[in-house]
């Protein structure tokens, strides 16, 4: 287990070197030894983990989701051994987070960046994407989820509530008038974000009932911010989550309309899977992230 532990690490060596030649001189290792126990690697899991070329390296399929494991298992192995000996050293190692795209880019990257300043031993990769992305499957050490999340084993730190709201610009709305009922959108054009909602009903709530209703979806996008530009741009009234379209609203390019009819807000939370013990990387950040991240959503709603 030492020996495929170590021939892990070489692997890990090899892809942050971006060559055998590079790892090799940082390892202080024979390019023949660092390369025979990448092949060893390859011939015990029967599977090629890299692509090889004489201009540049790259991982296959496999060979990307094994690194990620390896990384997580070497971090492992290096926290229980720094628990066993009483080591309390500085937190270290690639921290994998992921985030919706505009939540990210907006809210969680500042945060980051002053993170890694204050960390400097800690790497982090960011995954902003709008799909759920799986913690253990993909090795994610943390998650913003912007939702209700379901009954799960995982551990989640609340950041805030965000609106979903209905918008459309100014223009749109002295051409074509302003819906006070969500009935009335069956005579609006609509912008459709199919992560948001579907393409053809949209929820509501009166009171304590909801409200289903039809929408004519004369554009359909993949992400909010086509969504919010193709409002500002008056094709529409799209439905989006409040921090999607808060600097369109604070510059006058979009109006919230229908908001007594808005269903409960959604609540935000930073996940991770809370299994074994807590890498101090993680640890680290948690105690960092979910305060700053806390005043940044209550800003959004003064």
């Amino acid at each position: 287990m030492a020996d495929r532990l170590e021939s892990m690490s070489i692997l890990v060596a090899v892809v942050q070197a971006g060559s055998f030649s590079a790892a090799s001189r940082q390892l202080k290792m024979p390019l023949a030894t660092v390369s025979r126990k990448v092949a060893d690697l390859e011939a015990h899991l029967n599977t090629r983990l890299l692509h090889r070329s004489t201009r540049q390296l790259s991982l296959t399929e496999a060979g990307q989701a094994y690194v990620a494991a390896c990384r997580h298992i070497l971090e492992a192995v290096g926290e229980a051994e720094r628990a066993a000996s009483g080591e309390y050293a500085v937190p270290k190692g690639e921290l994998v987070l992921t985030a919706p795209i505009v939540f990210g880019r907006l809210h969680l990257l500042p945060v980051v960046a002053d993170f890694l300043k204050t960390y400097p031993d800690i790497d982090v990769r960011m995954v902003l994407t709008d799909r759920v992305v799986p913690l253990i499957e993909e090795h994610v050490d943390a998650a913003l989820r912007v939702a209700d999340l379901p009954d799960s084993s995982f551990i989640a730190a609340p950041i805030g509530w965000v609106r979903r709201v209905v918008c459309a610009s100014p223009a749109y709305l002295a051409e074509h008038g302003t819906p006070e009922h969500p009935g009335e959108l069956g005579g609006h054009a609509c912008i459709t974000f199919e992560q948001m909602a579907s393409r053809q009903v949209w929820n509501f709530a009166s009171g304590k009932s909801d409200i289903a209703v039809p929408v004519r979806s004369r554009l359909a996008v993949s992400t909010a911010e086509a969504a919010v530009d193709a409002a500002v741009a008056g094709v529409g009234i799209t439905r989006v989550v409040s921090y999607q379209m808060a600097d369109a609203l604070r510059a006058g390019a979009l109006k919230i309309v229908l908001a007594p009819y808005e269903p409960t807000p959604w609540p935000i939370n930073l996940l991770h899977t809370g299994q074994g013990i807590l890498p101090l990387k993680l640890r680290a950040f948690l105690d960092f992230a979910v305060p700053r991240l806390k005043a940044r959503v209550a800003r959004l709603a003064d």
